[in-house]
């Protein structure tokens, strides 16, 4: 078919068959062509990322998903083409035809993977032209959220956004591969199930074949990949879509994707160290690096005592101390009097910020009161000692052993906080990760995991009045600790494990209960009578009758794992369409109302949902 030269106006009058066979000649993607390309005829296809015009000449920077290439007109190659050229604007969409060509001696762009070469073209096609859009194609100058996710497939085509979803694509190959060569297998479950609220709140799908009765979106596959245990089925995996109707953050989505694992015949270290394999895998093909195996272990205790979070970031110090017993040789009632209520008084160096002015301290006091402490204390150690108004409640031999605790030297700011632990981990927890960043401790080129296990099996709801359970119901109790379910439910342990890699949770997983009696007494501890526990799990209690196999597994957050390897703070930066911290679509509008003979198809009174 010969090339057909078409002005904007022109091209709607063409027809979609001309159109198709015109764009299935690509020789090449644009980001493709190097030197070693001189002299070959290529068919490129692409968007007009910009024009220049100089000297005469006229240059395109045509770009596609992978990168740009400069495309030269010269009318004393084709007059037609040339002034054809004047009439693209950013955003055409356009096909060409040329030969590559070296750049002249001094032009290159070292910046540029096809820097060195540009495309001499003798053939155009305009495929279809474009309105201006509302903000450039290009990393340098970020438009706003709103915007970008409003025009989200102008956003797509920024350089940065693509690399984003390819590095998406190249790590879901890379997870499957891994969980195909050890002979796992991968198996859907349903998207619509039944509502089994525990923890977050379920999306519900109203049936119109059975009036008043709702599906549920699920949260994970839980349920049916241990019914697929059950079944024989004893390596599956699955990547699965999941739904939790919460409120919503950087790092979380209504609708969200996991890695979902699950075997037989298996102990907890079995899947850690495969995990662990997993992890090293990713990092090596994605990345190009490979964090270092075995990784650490910390039980809970131990990461809640020295972090004050169950997900600590390992890349940098500043470990909480525990000075409780110390402070209750002191004068200063604040602190011997959290001791004396079961609470605690722990400190934190915060390295070189003496220098801090009495201002900077109070912009931490009010950051800690926002997180739950009636205030912070705190001490300067200068070559004197240790400076504080608080310092005269303590004697000179006390206030040295503080320090020594502490680890601090002339110029170091000691932080404190006296409370119940929850309270004084969740203010120096995150007071860490404030100073960690603000002492520039951080590195993100630096990958650091970590196990965390031994959890609570389960907690306490306040609000309840009932147990909860840490993970959720269907997590195995540690052996040894299996009398204390009936004697003293909050000591024991869960057979739960959790990978955090920079201070954020990428995975989660436990080995199951597969015993219908263990089973049912988890339930009467969550307050699940059996009448109840039937009605929603009975599918699962009966399945435990006929054979269910020990069983266990762990699910990765996808999203996050994408968001950590593209170096970037929210996981909306690596889904093609996000939605914001409203559960807003902005492209689409979703959610929106729908008309009243759907809802009546339905059996929804609008009334009802005013």
């Amino acid at each position: 078919m010969p090339i057909m030269y078409l002005r904007p106006s022109s091209i709607d009058n063409i027809s979609p068959t001309v159109l198709l066979s015109v764009a299935m000649k690509r020789s090449h993607y644009c980001g493709q062509l190097t030197a070693k390309h001189v002299d070959n005829e290529v068919v490129l296809n692409g968007w007009v990322h910009r024009r220049r015009d100089h000297g005469g000449l006229t240059f395109i920077d045509l770009r596609d998903r992978e990168g740009l290439v400069q495309v030269v007109f010269n009318p004393q190659i084709s007059e037609a083409i040339h002034e054809q050229a004047h009439t693209l604007r950013s955003e055409f969409v356009i096909e060409v035809k040329g030969k590559v060509a070296l750049r002249p001696e001094g032009t290159e762009n070292r910046d540029l993977p096809t820097g060195e070469v540009e495309i001499l073209a003798d053939d155009l096609v305009i495929l279809n032209p474009a309105l201006t859009p509302p903000f450039l194609i290009e990393d340098d100058g970020e438009p706003s959220e709103a915007l970008r996710l409003k025009y989200r497939y102008l956003d797509l085509r920024r350089p940065s956004v693509q690399q984003n979803l390819i590095l998406r694509h190249r790590l879901s190959k890379t997870m499957r591969r891994f969980l195909d060569d050890r002979d796992f297998l991968e198996i859907e479950t349903p998207f619509l199930t039944k509502s089994t609220p525990e923890g977050a709140r379920d999306y519900l799908v109203p049936s119109r074949l059975n009036s008043g009765e709702f599906y549920a979106l699920p949260q994970s596959p839980q349920l049916f990949k241990q019914i697929l245990m059950v079944s024989g089925f004893d390596r599956y995996y699955q990547v699965v879509r999941c739904f939790r109707d919460e409120d919503l953050r950087a790092d979380r989505q209504p609708e969200f994707t996991q890695i979902d694992i699950e075997m037989s015949f298996i102990e907890q270290e079995d899947i850690l160290s495969m995990m662990e394999d997993f992890l090293k895998t990713i990092f090596s093909e994605v990345k190009g690096i490979a964090p270092e195996t075995p990784i650490p272990r910390l039980t809970y205790k131990e990461a809640m005592a020295r972090f004050g979070v169950d997900k600590p970031d390992l890349r940098f110090g500043l470990e909480l101390k525990d000075l409780s017993d110390l402070v209750l040789k002191s004068d200063f009632k604040v602190f011997r009097q959290a001791v004396e209520k079961k609470g605690s008084v722990k400190g934190i160096n915060a390295k070189g910020l003496a220098k801090l002015s009495r201002k900077e301290i109070e912009e931490l006091t009010q950051k800690a009161i926002e997180l739950g402490a009636k205030g912070l204390a705190w001490m300067k150690v200068t070559e004197e000692g240790l400076e504080a108004p608080i310092a005269k409640f303590f004697k000179p031999e006390l206030l040295k052993e503080i320090r020594e605790c502490l680890e601090g030297v002339p110029g170091d700011l000691l932080l404190f906080c006296a409370d119940k632990d929850e309270v004084v981990h969740q203010v120096l927890g995150s007071l860490r990760l404030v100073l960690g960043k603000q002492l520039n401790l951080i590195d993100p080129l630096v990958f650091k995991p970590l196990w965390v296990t031994d959890f609570p099996l389960l907690e306490y709801n306040e609000d309840e009045k009932r147990y909860v359970a840490r993970h959720h119901p269907f997590t195995a109790p540690m052996d040894e600790d299996l009398e204390l379910l009936s004697s003293d439910p909050p000591q024991v342990r869960a057979k739960a494990y959790d990978l955090v890699l920079n201070g954020v949770e990428i995975g989660g997983g436990s080995i199951r209960i597969y015993k219908r009696d263990i089973q049912m007494k988890m339930f009467d501890l969550l307050g699940i009578q059996k009448e109840e526990a039937e009605s929603k799990f009975g599918f699962l209690l009966e399945a435990f009758q006929y054979g269910a196999p020990p069983h266990g597994g762990i699910a990765f957050g996808f999203d996050r794992i994408a968001a950590i390897l593209a170096g970037v703070d929210s996981i909306r930066e690596v889904i093609a369409f996000p939605k914001t911290q409203k559960g807003i679509c902005m492209m689409t509008n979703a959610p929106s109302s729908v008309t009243p003979k759907q809802l009546k198809e339905l059996h929804i009174r609008k009334e009802s949902i005013l």
